[in-house]
Formats: C-alpha cells, structure tokens, sequence
C-alpha cells in the first residue's frame, strides 16, 4: 500500500477541493454504507464483494468521491444506539477500502467516522478524505490524527455529540448558529495543525434539526458557504423530504433528493453526498451549465 503523500488518489482530492473553491463545478460523493442498518440501504452492501462493485458502479455512474462508512449515524435512532466497537468498524471497512483503492487507484476514498484510531487505520488502507460528523470534538485524538495523516477533513456540524444529540437543541437562529459552529471548529482544526486548504464544511442536514430548521439552512446557504470552505452537502433521502412531501419511504424521494441537489449548488454548494449517483450527477451537471455556465 502507498503511503498517503505519494497516493494518486490523495493528488486528486486535492485537484477535486481546488476545483470546489474555484468553483469550476460539483462534486459527486457517493455513499457506501457497509452496515446491516443505514436508514435507506442497510445491508445491500455488508459483504466486501458487493459493496466494492457498487463502488465501481458509482464511479462509472459520476461519482468523484466514495464515501465508506461502517457505522449507522441514520438521525431516527442515532442517540438510541451504543457505539459501534472500534474493531468491529475496521472490520467492516478496512477490506472495503483497501480493495477499492486496488481496483480504482485514482479514485479518492473518503472514510466515514469520528474515531481517530480508525480514521487511521482506513487512511493506511487506502482512504484519504476523514468524513467526520462530530467536527473532531468526539475523540480528542482525532485533531491531532487527522493532522498527522495530512488528509483533508470535512467537518459537519450537529448539536451535543455522536449518540447524544439534543432532542430540542433550542436554537435561536439556526443559520447563524451552525455557522459559528463549522467557523470555530475549522479554527480549532487549523491550530492543530491541518491545513485550510484542506478543510470541508457540512450544515449536517438531519443531525439534531427540525424540518423547518433543515430548509432554513438550505435556503440560506450562502451565509454558510460564505465562511470560504468548499460546502458538502448530504439531503439524499433524507426524513425531512418524506416529511415535505407526505410520509414518502426513502426509496421514492429522489425527486425531493433531486430538488435540493439542484438548489443547493445554485446557493453555493460544491460538494453532494448522494445514494442515486446517476440521477443527481445529471441534476448536478445541468444545475453546473446554469450557474457556472457551459460548456
């Protein structure tokens, strides 16, 4: 296995985030949930074989980037469940990722967790993005780690941490309020020594937040975009588009899905974390050609 400084896939990360703060066009996270319970694709892709395959299938579909998680964070019933063991993650994801780094040297693995030791390990496995929905305040490790490994990092905003999300975080203003969350943690991961240019930002849509307060955000995403850090966005079936649109199952919100895909690169998104890769890279590329302009 290369080390990740002289990884192709670590290089092109890096074209990808500069791409994303130039602006030049969106960016296809596509999810990989190796667990037997994520709220819409739990345990199609538990066995190695299948979810390397349906990574292969993402990336012939547009995806930029595969996004490998072990651990079920699905918002419903999130804070109802014990902590994945740390070896029981690795033993999920570390094959994963190291057959997809074989079979797709070129291809950027981001890995899902807020777990430094297994960040570590998935990054010697072959990822080089750390997806981290806590924003490095769940493991004190992990600032330093991340730091180390000289990988970028998304930082996502939730209210409390992983397993202990408020019921009713009572905010004031949400927008305001997420947006001087992900300013202070991208300080506190620039004084541990990561780099700025290698630092993402997530609203984290459904993480302790009302239908009404995920819209908002959405809405007002440049306020949030502003900060100057790329914007990853994640609103792939989530609740709140079953709630808008009438108690819909997560297999039939890709419309919804699709709509604020659309608006969220129109309000500065550079960055789509998605299930349906083929749909929403076309949602993404024809949103590009309007608000980027084509070719």
């Amino acid at each position: 296995m290369q080390s990740p400084a002289t990884c192709p896939a670590l290089t092109r990360i890096r074209q990808y985030l500069q791409m994303a703060r130039d602006r030049q066009c969106t960016l296809i996270m596509g999810v990989l949930n190796v667990t037997p319970d994520s709220f819409s694709d739990g345990g199609l892709f538990f066995q190695v074989d299948a979810a390397v395959a349906h990574a292969e299938r993402m990336v012939a579909e547009g995806a930029h980037i595969i996004d490998v998680g072990g651990e079920s964070t699905r918002p419903a019933t999130f804070t109802s469940l014990q902590p994945l063991d740390p070896d029981e993650e690795r033993r999920r994801i570390l094959p994963v990722i190291a057959r997809i780094r074989e079979r797709l040297p070129e291809v950027p693995v981001s890995v899902d967790t807020y777990k430094a030791a297994v960040a570590r390990d998935a990054v010697a496995a072959g990822a080089v993005l750390v997806n981290d929905i806590s924003a490095l305040r769940a493991d004190p490790e992990m600032a330093t780690t991340v730091a180390a490994l000289q990988v970028p990092v998304c930082l996502m905003h939730m209210p409390g941490l992983p397993k202990a999300i408020p019921a009713d975080p009572g905010y004031t203003d949400v927008v305001a309020e997420v947006v001087a969350h992900l300013k202070e943690r991208a300080e506190a991961a620039q004084a541990a020594g990561i780099a700025p240019q290698d630092i993402l930002v997530d609203p984290g849509i459904g993480f302790g937040k009302s239908v009404s307060d995920n819209l908002a955000l959405l809405r007002r995403l440049p306020e949030i975009a502003a900060l100057g850090y790329p914007v990853l966005i994640g609103t792939s079936r989530k609740s709140m588009i079953g709630k808008v649109l009438g108690d819909l199952p997560p297999e039939d919100r890709l419309e919804g899905t699709a709509a604020t895909v659309a608006l969220s690169i129109a309000y500065g998104a550079t960055m789509v974390r998605v299930h349906d890769v083929r749909a929403m890279a076309r949602v993404a590329r024809m949103t590009d050609a309007i608000v980027r302009g084509w070719p």
